[in-house]
Parts: structure tokens; C-alpha cells; sequence
């Protein structure tokens, strides 16, 4: 029986590893032309009871220890004006409760443990109906079990449901620095290992270290509309003009956090922030479920990712101990996930409504050290 999963991003990988690990086969359909036809983003912290446990269950968890950084765990929090509110060194015995993972090097970890035939690179997912797949290239596939691993802008995800990522009110422009330590050696001293992250007067502006030598930095506007990218006035096109506009926008802030801005290359990219409602289900079919992103979308404050890793593993297992019988299976799965994403969701849609405080700093304060 041919089980389809749609997408090779991290939960779409550990779901055909786990399958994969327990002796069945699935294809992995990908619409990218190869691994490396696009950037896969910066840093994951990868929980040690959600991610890891993935890992683990896909027979990975050696392998993530190799790439993972422990000290990537380091963290600086700031006001607006420049007070250091929190500052976390972790100690090079730390237990990785939370390491920091380049993303790309944990794809490549997925696929370098999958055979080479499993991911179909260039297929573009079009439909699906009476158990065949069409692709944007016409070609088509059979399946038996089809799995939506196709991210927050999900096609599979409108065979279970009418529900639509919405937008948050925030809006969030990526930037970088290459080669911080070589180039700026002032601002990688003050970065650190880690993340340095500014809250406050409705936006922050977090850089974070890479392990190739990059700071990634985003700079978040909360509160904001959802055109609000195209009506700021900010050139994207011209990078320079549209890192002095992103000065502009941080008007009163200490010139530590500016300097920041004023250093990164004409890498710009604007990205308007949305989210599935909390909560999402819908009618068991027990021939197509989702994960990841394409199943629970919610705010980027370190729970997709892990969630995703865990939605695949959880659902390769549950294929595992009911071979050939997908709707139990699916049913079983699809239970644990609601619940399991269902606390995430709410638990990241507190964080991000946290952020968006004109104390924001003070409140994610409390929040990593309550009383």
C-alpha cells in the first residue's frame, strides 16, 4: 500500500525516517527542483522532549548531537533603551534541554538517512481525488495513504478543511550579517553565542547566531496591518534605503540596536506573520491527514518545528502498529496531535501576545522567570 507524503520539510522527512526505520516504504513529494534549490532559514531550538524525541524515535538522535550547538542556548534580553533585563551563559556541561540546530543541517541529517529513491524532487502538488496525485507538470501517482506535510500555505490541507491561515498583526523583516566575526567584530562580541533580543513599543528586534558565521536578524513590527509591508513606505527592493527606513522605524532606541541594522547586507525580506485558528480539527478521512504546518500553523516562538518532528515520528508510528489498517491508524494519530498541538498553539499565542506589549521585555521577563 503506497503512502504519499506531500512536502520534505522536517515533519514530512521524520515521518518517511520512521517509516522508513520500522521497514516501509513511502514516497516524499517535493515541488523544490533539488535539496539545494532554496535557503531553509536559520536556527531551531529543538526541545529535548518534543524534537529530540523525534530524533530519537527515527534513530537520528546521535547524529543531531553531532550538528547541534549547546551553547546556541545563550541568551540576551533587552529594553528599548538598552537595559540588560536577563542574560543566560550556558555552561559547556549543559544538558542539551534546548540546543540550537542549523535548519538546513538538520534537513540534510533527514534525508542522508533516507534512500535515495524516497524523495521525488520537482513535483508540484496540483490534486488529489480517487487515490491518485496530480502534479502542476501533469504527471500523476497513485496512493493509497496521502500525508500533507506541505507547510503553512498547505494545498493538501483543503481535502479536510476550509480553514485559512490569518494574519496576526505582525509583520516581520529578515536581515543578516555575514561573517559577523571577521567584519564586525565589535557587534558579534555583543550578540554572543546565542540570541540578543531587544522587546518593546510593540516591535523587537532579535539576532541570532548561526553556525556557518552569520547573525540572523529579525526586526518585528506587531500591531500592524496585514498590508502594512506594502504601505510602510520601506523600499525592499533597495536594500540600503530600506535598512535606513528600518532605522527610522526603531526612532529612540539605543544606537546598539541600530548599529545592528546599519551592518547587515542586502539581504531584506519581508514576511507578513499568520496563524491557523487554535485548536484546529476536522472530520477523520482515513485517507488523508496532515502535519506540521500544514495542520496547526501558529507563531513562530519555538514550538512549530519540534511540533512538526513530532507529528511525523508519532504518526510513523502509529502506521507501524497497525500495518495496512490507515484509518486506525490515522484516527489514533489524529487524537494525540489535536491535543498535543492544541496546548502549543495556545501556550505560542500567550508568547506572542506577550510581544506585543508596550513593557513587552518586562512581561517575557516574568515570563522565563516566574515568581
Amino acid at each position: 500500500m503506497t503512502i504519499a507524503i506531500v512536502g520534505a520539510g522536517l515533519g514530512g522527512l521524520a515521518l518517511a525516517r520512521v517509516l522508513h526505520v520500522n521497514g516501509i516504504e513511502a514516497v516524499v513529494y517535493e515541488r523544490e527542483p533539488s535539496r539545494d534549490a532554496r535557503g531553509q532559514g536559520g536556527m531551531l531550538d529543538i526541545h529535548a522532549d518534543t524534537g529530540q524525541r523525534a530524533l530519537r524515535e527515527a534513530g537520528l538522535i546521535d547524529g543531531f548531537h553531532a550538528i547541534a550547538r549547546g551553547d546556541g542556548q545563550d541568551m540576551k534580553l533587552l529594553e528599548p533603551d538598552g537595559t540588560l533585563l536577563l542574560q543566560e551563559d550556558t555552561p559547556d556541561d549543559a544538558p542539551f534541554a534546548r540546543p540550537e540546530v542549523d535548519r538546513a543541517d538538520l534537513r540534510d541529517l533527514l534525508l542522508d538517512s533516507l534512500p535515495e529513491d524516497t524523495v521525488r524532487w520537482g513535483h508540484a502538488f496540483a490534486s488529489a481525488a480517487d487515490g491518485v496525485l496530480s502534479f502542476v507538470d501533469r504527471t500523476s501517482a497513485a496512493y493509497d495513504l496521502l500525508v500533507g506535510a506541505d507547510g503553512a500555505n498547505s494545498r493538501v490541507r483543503a481535502l479536510l478543511t476550509d480553514a485559512r491561515p490569518v494574519h496576526l498583526g505582525h509583520n516581520l523583516v529578515e536581515l543578516c550579517i555575514s561573517d559577523i566575526d571577521r567584519t564586525h567584530p565589535d557587534l558579534a562580541e555583543m550578540v554572543g553565542r546565542g540570541t540578543y533580543w531587544a522587546l518593546g513599543d510593540g516591535k523587537s528586534l532579535a539576532a541570532q547566531r548561526n553556525g556557518d558565521g552569520r547573525v540572523r536578524v529579525g526586526l518585528s513590527f506587531y500591531n500592524t496591518a496585514e498590508d502594512w509591508l506594502a504601505t510602510s513606505g520601506i523600499p525592499f527592493d533597495d536594500p540600503a534605503a530600506a535598512r535606513t527606513r528600518l532605522i527610522e522605524e526603531l526612532d529612540g532606541w539605543d544606537a546598539r540596536f541600530t548599529a545592528l541594522i546599519a551592518a547587515c547586507d542586502d539581504t531584506v525580506v519581508p514576511r507578513p506573520i499568520a496563524a491557523l485558528p487554535v485548536g484546529l480539527t476536522w472530520q477523520a478521512n482515513p485517507g488523508v491527514t496532515l502535519l506540521g504546518d500544514a495542520a496547526h500553523l501558529m507563531p513562530a516562538v519555538g514550538e512549530g518545528a519540534n511540533m512538526a518532528l513530532l507529528d511525523g515520528a508519532l504518526l510513523g508510528l502509529a502506521l507501524a502498529a497497525h500495518p495496512g489498517d490507515f484509518p486506525t491508524a490515522v484516527k489514533e494519530y489524529e487524537r494525540e496531535m489535536f491535543e498535543r498541538t492544541s496546548a502549543a498553539a495556545r501556550m505560542s499565542a500567550r508568547v506572542h501576545e506577550l510581544l506585543t506589549a508596550p513593557d513587552a521585555a518586562r512581561k517575557m521577563l516574568a515570563f522565563f522567570q516566574p515568581d
